[in-house]
């Protein structure tokens, strides 16, 4: 059974993959506190998780707190927060939840439609500007902590 659910979900996760462009990682990035980022840069020196995530996504609501915790702990993290509002907004919502990732506001969907990613929550792992994995919906806290330790190896 346990063979039958680790297929099932590698099939769902490979027909759900985002297709990033091969220069993803070298277009600048605006975080909601102004700041420009580079994906390349992010990951220039150890594993990036990109975390992509909506306040009205209702798996993200499992998945954000394990997010948080590797923000807490030091871990490099940066989310993309999808169709959420303004920036205005997202601030004052992600402050009502106490989050402190730096992120990436998408409010009309054009940096997940470039992505293509059609799935919240959604995760890639990157490593020296390069996708070394990806995965979508529900991640717990030690497989995220494993993946991004497998994307640094």
């Amino acid at each position: 059974m346990l063979l039958i659910a680790v297929a099932i979900m590698w099939g769902v996760d490979r027909v759900r993959k985002p297709e990033l462009p091969a220069s993803f990682s070298a277009a600048p990035v605006q975080t909601l506190d102004g700041e420009q980022l580079s994906i390349a840069a992010l990951s220039a020196e150890r594993p990036l998780l990109i975390y992509v995530w909506a306040t009205w996504c209702a798996i993200c609501r499992y998945t954000t707190p394990a997010v948080e915790t590797l923000t807490q702990e030091g871990e490099n993290v940066l989310s993309v927060a999808l169709r959420s509002g303004d920036d205005a907004r997202l601030a004052g919502w992600m402050a009502k939840k106490g989050l402190s990732m730096a992120t990436v506001n998408d409010p009309r969907g054009v940096l997940a439609q470039e992505w293509q990613v059609s799935v919240t929550p959604t995760l890639v792992f990157v490593s020296k500007g390069e996708v070394t994995g990806t995965t979508t919906g529900w991640s717990s806290y030690w497989g995220m902590k494993l993946r991004l330790w497998w994307a640094g190896m």
